[in-house]
């Protein structure tokens, strides 16, 4: 047994054309057709525009002139 994903073009007739790959062999084949509700080409959606978040802010000034964020200096020899 052997899956194959490929994309096939379906008619106003409700034929399909498929393209193999060529190691199939010439033959009768059991075939299992699925059909994806997507299409391949997705439109855009059109989904309402909501106001951007308004997340609150805390000011406490400007930093220290001195403060180092080096892990060195914020944590000790065990690294806490």
């Amino acid at each position: 047994m052997k899956t194959i994903e490929t994309i096939a073009t379906v008619t106003e007739d409700g034929k399909i054309t498929v393209q193999l790959p060529p190691d199939i062999p010439a033959g009768e084949h059991k075939v299992v057709v699925v059909i994806d509700e997507h299409p391949l080409v997705e439109k855009p959606e059109t989904k309402e525009k909501r106001p951007p978040l308004n997340f609150p802010v805390d000011n406490y000034g400007p930093w220290p002139e001195n403060l180092s964020l080096r892990r060195e200096d914020m944590y000790d020899d065990w690294g806490r």
